[in-house]
This record gives C-alpha cells, sequence and structure tokens, in this order.
C-alpha cells in the first residue's frame, strides 16, 4: 500500500475516534475515489503519484461544484464543498506561489527551445513533470499561455 494511501486511513480512524463527522466524510469519499483509480481498467496497487492525482482531480471537482453553486445562490453547499477542499489539501504537497510557477514556467521553455504558442504542448508537458503537483494545471496552463504570449 502506498505510503499516502496509509496515511489518509490512518486519517479516517483518528476522524473516528474524535467523532470529527465533517473530516471523516471527506475522507471517506476520497478513500472511495482512491479505490475506485485501483479497480478501474486493470486492478492494481496505486503508488502516492496516484493518489496524489487521485486528490488533485477530487480538489478540482469540489471547487468546479462550489463555483456552480456560490452562482446560483447556495452558498451553504459551496461551503460545504470547500470545507472537503481544505481536508483534501492536507494530502497534496506544498503549491507553489505566482513566482515560483513562473520561475518553473521559464525554465521548461528554456528547455524545450519553446518560442510560440504552437509549442504549448511541450513546454506544458515539461512543466507538469517538474511541479509534480505543486500546482493545479489551470494556474499551470495560464502562467505558459501568459509566458508564450497567447
Amino acid at each position: 500500500m502506498s505510503e499516502l494511501k496509509a496515511k489518509i486511513r490512518e486519517d479516517m480512524k483518528t476522524a473516528m475516534k474524535n467523532k470529527d463527522k465533517e473530516r471523516l466524510g471527506a475522507i471517506r469519499m476520497l478513500l472511495a475515489a482512491i479505490q475506485t483509480e485501483e479497480t478501474a481498467g486493470v486492478k492494481h496497487e496505486v503508488t502516492d503519484e496516484d493518489v496524489l492525482k487521485v486528490v488533485a482531480r477530487e480538489i478540482k471537482k469540489r471547487r468546479e461544484s462550489a463555483e456552480i453553486y456560490a452562482a446560483n445562490g447556495r452558498q451553504e453547499l459551496a461551503d460545504a464543498e470547500l470545507a472537503e477542499v481544505a481536508v483534501f489539501e492536507d494530502y497534496q504537497p506544498k503549491q507553489l506561489d505566482d513566482d515560483q510557477v513562473a520561475a518553473l514556467v521559464d525554465e521548461a521553455v528554456a528547455e524545450t527551445g519553446a518560442e510560440s504558442m504552437k509549442d504549448m504542448g511541450q513546454v506544458m508537458k515539461v512543466a507538469t513533470e517538474k511541479a509534480a503537483g505543486q500546482v493545479d494545471g489551470k494556474r499551470l496552463s495560464a502562467a505558459v499561455k501568459a509566458r508564450l504570449g497567447a
């Protein structure tokens, strides 16, 4: 079992003991998403990298849902989604700030020799590998577009 998955399971036990229903519910949903990832396609044991991808995907889903709820005047539902995001963020690596993202994009552009938007795919591939879950894909994409002059 991956170390991160084991940590999530331990946190679930702690939440049960502390009777923290909100945190427990969020962790159970995350473990369900991880289990779905394990059984999708060929059954396999997930790595820490796979778990980080699942966490990032779940955070993205929750944030998008929160935006939709807030836009439709359902702030209580948006707040519930954002509370789950806060729990999931505990399992992500420290996120990069804007200056660090810009530096990462500059490195990726230099490494690929990109000159225009037609090279964006190559830059995104390198930048995503370097970021390793430390930056949201949407933020990274916006930084690459800005750097390449879109």
